[in-house]
C-alpha cells in the first residue's frame, strides 16, 4: 500500500482488501481469482488495482503457456519465474548466469537492452512427488 501512496494514489478500503489478500498469496493468481475471492469489491476495481500494482512493480505479470495472464507478488528485486504446467504454482529465482548471458550478448543485439522477462515452464517438485495434482 505504501508504494501506491508514494505514487499519489489514495488508500481505499477496496484497495486495502485486495492488497491484504495478495500478501497472503503463496502462489500465482489471476485477476478473476482475486475478484471471486473478494465478492464485495467490484471487478473493475480489482482490475484497476492490479494494473496499478503492476505499474508500480509490486506484482509481476506472467505469460502462461495458454496465453492467459497470471500474476505474482514481487518478493525479490530482479528475478525470473518458474510456472508449474500441472498445478500452476509460480516460483521466483535469481540467476547470475542469466545476467552474465545478457551482458555477453548485448553487443550482438541492435540497440540497448532495457529489460527482460523469463519464465521457465516446469513440473514442480510437489507434482513430481504426487503431492499436488
Amino acid at each position: 500500500m505504501a508504494v501506491l501512496e508514494d505514487q499519489g494514489y489514495r488508500t481505499t478500503a477496496p484497495r486495502r482488501a485486495i492488497i491484504d489478500l495478495l500478501e497472503r498469496k503463496e502462489e500465482g493468481f489471476t485477476v478473476e481469482e482475486i475478484s471471486d475471492e473478494l465478492p464485495t469489491v467490484g471487478r473493475a476495481t480489482v482490475y484497476r488495482t492490479i494494473k496499478l500494482l503492476l505499474k508500480a512493480g509490486v506484482i509481476c505479470k506472467l505469460a502462461m503457456m495458454d496465453g492467459a495472464p497470471k500474476y505474482s507478488l514481487s518478493r525479490i528485486e530482479h528475478h525470473h519465474h518458474t510456472v508449474c504446467i500441472r498445478c500452476g504454482n509460480v516460483g521466483e529465482f535469481r540467476a547470475a548466469t542469466v545476467e552474465r548471458l545478457l551482458r555477453a550478448i548485448a553487443g550482438d543485439i541492435p540497440g540497448e537492452i532495457v529489460g527482460h522477462r523469463m519464465e521457465f515452464y516446469v513440473t514442480c517438485d510437489r507434482c513430481l512427488s504426487g503431492v499436488a495434482s
